[in-house]
């Protein structure tokens, strides 16, 4: 039975998403657990699987912002009427002796139906053919105007295209129509395209390209030597929020190396009772420096500095294919096993892919901390709204003068990052001394 699919809720403060890519096309067999499409929200982007199997028959909306579960696509069977579920979703049914031409590139821009001889044959009368044979006949460039169907009615399978295509020896490079669209305009022979998937527009273009490329042609380069991948959908999330924070916030940002003897001292002392890391430390010293520092606390709204007697802070977690930055909440009032333990829990949640939207919201202040990698000084970019971020270096063993004397020192340079608007210098200075008050001298925390 066919079912609807709406887009998810997937947070309680949620009310909408962005439908960013189909990860199916029409025509696609589905099965429970395939991942569907892709929804970015504020904080985070999702891959949304399949509850049901079935065939892909309809999709609603192509991408952009959607209202929770308002529909989005219709799975069922095959042959299955879905023209009621179309009305109730508010979509159109297909009109007789127009067909229903299905786009399964739906991500490369300009498909074309799925051949011409369907086109052509839809303007008489409606073609009886699968979504899922039509799909095939697109890919094997086979016309189904010449293939007998053994379906219901005479409905043509993909059964059909495939057992014509095998017994009447025509051979066909698979292509996307958008692929045999552009090889037809530019007149590029496809079987003259060496690949061992199938052809997209782009290699047609890219073939195109090379065999009329001249000498000294800017950007003439092989083929072979350039590949464009196209960006998943967290990473589609990172950039634009990046550009956007680059866009608002005037950063200026200040460094200032501190001593750590005394840090890692604490976590040696701890070390039996509670496993703490340095990131763990300048969580619980960032939020009480951030009680004392309102203005680092705070985010800009219209004309006003929106203050904060707490302070939630957000810890960047890297992963193979971007980023996330979960949030401590009330770090300020929470003792150093319970932020060790809370910080554990995000990590091992955002590698998993386990975090929520709410894990990830309300952050007043954000630290990302490279100092795994050797970093000695980075500029951070802001977390939007907030108006601070405070990057963290490598501790390096590091020669200095004490009382007249040569000295190695454990030194980590700290690296902030301040919205001008909101944060003078002055006032971003004085953040960072306290900072480096309570590294040297960790007691201090206890007062």
């Amino acid at each position: 039975m066919a079912e609807i699919i709406v887009m998810p809720k997937l947070g309680l403060t949620m009310t909408e998403g962005n439908l960013s890519n189909w990860r199916k096309a029409e025509g696609d067999r589905i099965e429970q657990g395939d991942i569907l499409f892709d929804v970015e929200t504020d904080k985070l982007s999702n891959e949304i699987e399949a509850k049901v199997s079935g065939v892909l028959r309809k999709i609603l909306v192509r991408d952009g912002e959607v209202e929770v579960l308002r529909p989005v696509a219709i799975i069922g069977t095959e042959d299955e009427d879905i023209s009621a579920l179309l009305a109730e979703a508010g979509g159109s049914v297909p009109q007789a002796g127009t067909g229903e031409l299905n786009r399964p590139e739906a991500a490369e821009a300009g498909d074309a139906p799925l051949s011409d001889a369907v086109e052509a044959a839809a303007v008489e009368g409606r073609i009886k053919a699968s979504p899922l044979a039509k799909k095939t006949a697109a890919e094997l460039g086979a016309d189904l105007t010449r293939i007998p169907g053994t379906g219901p009615g005479g409905r043509i399978t993909a059964a059909d295209v495939q057992r014509f295509m095998a017994s009447s020896g025509e051979k066909k490079a698979k292509a996307s129509p958008a692929a045999v669209k552009t090889a037809a305009a530019l007149g590029v022979d496809i079987s003259g395209i060496d690949k061992d998937g199938r052809i997209m527009k782009s290699d047609v273009q890219a073939h195109f390209a090379k065999a009329n490329a001249q000498p000294g042609d800017a950007g003439s380069e092989p083929a072979e030597m350039t590949r464009r991948v196209p960006m998943n959908a967290m990473r589609k999330v990172i950039a634009k929020r990046m550009r956007e924070s680059q866009e608002i916030s005037p950063a200026v940002t200040y460094n200032l190396k501190v001593d750590t003897t005394n840090l890692g001292l604490l976590r040696e002392q701890l070390k039996d009772s509670c496993k703490v890391t340095y990131t763990d430390l300048l969580v619980k010293i960032a939020a009480k420096a951030l009680i004392e520092h309102p203005l680092l606390n705070c985010s800009i709204e219209n004309d006003e500095l929106v203050l904060r007697s707490y302070a939630n802070i957000g810890v960047a977690v890297g992963l193979e294919d971007g980023l996330v930055v979960p949030v401590i909440k009330n770090a300020d009032r929470k003792g150093l096993r319970e932020i060790a333990e809370e910080a554990r829990a995000l990590v091992g949640k955002a590698r998993n892919n386990g975090l929520a939207s709410s894990d990830m919201s309300g952050g007043t202040f954000t630290i990302t901390n490279l100092g795994m990698y050797g970093m000695e000084s980075f500029t951070p970019i802001i977390n939007q709204p907030e108006v601070a971020i405070l990057g963290v270096n490598a501790i390096l063993e590091t020669p200095v003068a004490v009382n007249g004397q040569v000295a190695v020192k454990p030194l980590m340079n700290l690296s902030l990052a301040a919205d001008h608007r909101a944060v003078d210098g002055a006032v971003a200075a004085a953040f960072m001394q306290k900072l480096k008050q309570y590294v040297e001298t960790p007691a201090l925390l206890l007062l």
